[in-house]
């Protein structure tokens, strides 16, 4: 609980591994649209792997209509930002 206090912070804070870290959290959950907020966030931040997770839930469909544009942009950000599953 304490960690998740801590992580809550720092994604207020707009600390875009936090935000990623979350936004994982609440996929699990099967909480798409709050995932997608905090990947879409982190993602504008840089964060490769919430481009990653962003293709996925776009080709998916997960939180957000199919949309193999928004997927390809994701993955393409993914890959050069060094994300390994990207390229």
């Amino acid at each position: 609980e304490e960690q998740d206090k801590r992580r809550m912070k720092r994604v207020e804070a707009n600390d875009p591994v936090a935000m990623y870290k979350e936004g994982f959290n609440q996929y699990k959950k099967g909480e798409y649209i709050s995932a997608l907020d905090l990947y879409t966030n982190a993602a504008g931040l840089g964060n490769a792997a919430a481009h990653y997770h962003l293709s996925l839930m776009y080709h998916n469909g997960q939180g957000v209509e199919k949309d193999r544009g928004k997927e390809r942009h994701h993955l393409e950000e993914a890959a050069i930002g060094g994300h390994p599953r990207a390229r």
